[in-house]
């Protein structure tokens, strides 16, 4: 069974862990991970999930996503999540998350990485999903609206998209 730390809202470990499916206490939270791949040509990969998947079966999500498991970082997580879904070894040591988005249970960190892949060398983890493919921002966006992938805010899909050449919340300019 997955086990999870939970953390104060300063994101400092409360010692508690706890199995998924267990309720927690209020006032802790989890930490989940999603890695957002950006090709050269301004696409992003996308998974489909399962159509037996708990939690939005069978629509399209960001090209990675999990929990982070006791004992682990975000960015081990992260490592992890990537290879287990896709088969894509990369190393995180040395990465932060891009974002950090709260929800009601947890926080959201958000990887963004240019990397070109071909994807007949993704091996996916079939138990998670169907399909992967490349969607540029335009063709999410119709997606979410026509209700075939996650309803995520669509102001994040596309600050994902802005972010894809650099970190942090100004965009470079020259003075």
């Amino acid at each position: 069974m997955e086990q999870w730390d939970l953390y104060d809202k300063d994101r400092i470990k409360a010692g508690i862990v706890i199995t998924r499916g267990d309720s927690f206490p209020n006032d802790l939270y989890r930490t989940v991970v999603h890695i957002a791949l950006i090709n050269s040509e301004d696409r992003m990969l996308i998974q489909q999930r399962q159509k037996d998947k708990h939690g939005w079966p069978d629509l399209w999500d960001i090209s990675v996503g999990g929990h982070v498991i006791s004992g682990e970082t975000s960015s081990q997580g992260a490592q992890r999540e990537l290879y287990e879904e896709l088969g894509i070894d990369m190393d995180f040591s040395s990465l932060r998350p891009s974002l950090t988005v709260n929800f009601n249970s947890g926080f959201d960190d958000i990887y963004i990485i240019r990397k070109d892949i071909e994807l007949s060398d993704i091996r996916l983890q079939k138990e998670e999903m169907q399909s992967v493919k490349w969607a540029e921002l335009d063709e999410i966006l119709s997606m979410i609206d026509s209700g075939r992938f996650i309803p995520y805010h669509k102001s994040l899909i596309r600050l994902i998209f802005d972010m894809k050449d650099h970190a942090g919340a100004h965009s470079i300019t020259k003075n």
